[in-house]
């Protein structure tokens, strides 16, 4: 056997369930974003490792990105988010958009990660943002969308849980155990690490990182503290929001999510699944210095990030993928013999122009063979158009599903599909 060139490490190959799949997936997000009222755009594939040099972090600029130098010399990398696209879009046209700015995106992403279950180098990614307003309830809405989205892919708040933090009240708590506010990154960057260490390790990376036993117990503290958010006004008027938006139930308090980007100002959520491995599904939060970092005048903004990958093995595991028709045609066209061929063909045409999807069988071969492509191909209906049918303006319908057949006036044929297709 020759050997067969394998795909680039990390990338994926979509077959039809895979492309059917996704597709499902592109129209639920449609769905809610539209619902909310936001705006499809997108921004460039390719971007200037410089836009994330210094508001990304060192990981994602050092190690997660595709980076390279074009013909003139310039670092280019395959874009790994699209925040800070957007963040410099609305900079370039700040004084012509419409404010506050709803805008949603889903398109392709690389990071040179590791490839492993649930994660990718190549992946689509639900972007979506509402900028020009800094309420709590504008925090809210965007939480909301994500419970919305879980609820019409049918994920349950026993099955997906969203985890809500506030990184202003955080500051708010660290300061108050005597650390200077220009500490805060390395603290969050501490929290963030408690979920993939023991207990022990993390407070020896803690104690590498400068703090002391007892500043690490205070973390420990707050972290733990799942009434912290009522000290602090704009979260509870945020989960009074939520109580009005009716998707309560999928949100709860949790003092670990400090989220990894360097430019999140204020709340930061993710959503997980509460099931044996618990994998984080989406992502995201406030930031509010990012149009103003790149250029332009300074503008509130929140939103959040959803990739392509883990969710549908959420749905997977909790059954709850979908029942997806993978095939546009219902209907296949035989071809009896070569001087019936064009018979065939103007059939189909005539089909088409009707609305009807229809496949015409490539060759001449016997009945039997077509019937059996129809059938694995699962379509509804097979047609005979041999040179007795030509003859009289006829047309054999033979009904896949039931083994029925029965002539039809070739003129009444779409009339027939119409109505038996959209049964």
């Amino acid at each position: 056997m020759k050997k067969i060139i394998q795909p680039v490490k990390g990338t994926r190959e979509f077959y039809p369930y895979e492309m059917a799949l996704r597709t499902w997936l592109y129209g639920k997000i449609r769905k809610v974003s539209e619902s909310f009222g936001y705006q499809e755009y997108d921004g460039p594939f390719l971007e200037s490792i410089d836009l994330y040099a210094a508001k990304s972090g060192e990981e994602l600029v050092k190690e997660q990105s595709f980076v390279f130098p074009d013909r003139g010399g310039n670092l280019i990398t395959l874009r790994p988010e699209l925040t800070l696209s957007l963040a410099r879009m609305v900079a370039q046209r700040q004084n012509e958009l419409v404010y506050p700015l709803r805008l949603w995106s889903f398109g392709p992403f690389w990071r040179y990660e590791k490839p492993q279950k649930g994660r990718t180098r190549e992946f689509f990614q639900w972007n979506i943002d509402l900028i020009g307003t800094a309420t709590p309830e504008g925090d809210a809405e965007l939480v909301a969308i994500a419970a919305k989205f879980f609820e019409i892919v049918g994920l349950t708040p026993n099955e997906v849980k969203i985890m809500v933090n506030s990184r202003a009240l955080m500051e708010q708590k660290i300061s108050e155990l005597g650390i200077d506010v220009s500490e805060k990154t390395k603290v969050f960057n501490l929290i963030d690490r408690r979920d993939k260490m023991s207990k022990s390790e993390w407070e020896a990376y803690g104690r590498d990182e400068g703090f002391t036993l007892e500043q690490i117990e205070g973390f420990l503290a707050i972290i733990g503290d799942k009434e912290l958010y009522k000290s602090s006004p704009e979260l509870m008027r945020f989960f009074r929001a939520l109580d009005a938006y009716g998707i309560s139930d999928y949100v709860e308090f949790d003092g670990r999510v400090v989220r990894g980007l360097d430019y999140y100002t204020g709340i930061v959520f993710e959503a997980r699944d509460i099931g044996e491995n618990s994998r984080a599904i989406l992502g995201g939060g406030r930031y509010d210095n990012l149009v103003g970092d790149v250029g332009g005048e300074p503008l509130p903004g929140i939103g959040f990030a959803m990739g392509d990958v883990v969710l549908p093995i959420v749905l997977k595991e909790f059954n709850r993928l979908p029942e997806l028709d993978l095939q546009p045609a219902k209907v296949l066209i035989t071809v009896f013999d070569n001087d019936s061929f064009e018979q065939s063909i103007s059939l189909a045409v005539m089909l088409r122009k009707s609305g009807i999807n229809a496949l015409v069988f490539p060759d001449a071969a016997k009945l039997g063979k077509q019937f059996k492509f129809a059938d694995r191909l699962a379509l509804n209906f097979a047609l005979v158009l041999g040179p007795d049918e030509i003859a009289k303006g006829q047309v054999q319908v033979k009904n896949l599903k039931d083994g029925e057949q029965i002539s039809i006036p070739r003129d009444d044929i779409a009339a027939f599909f119409q109505k038996h297709l959209s049964a």
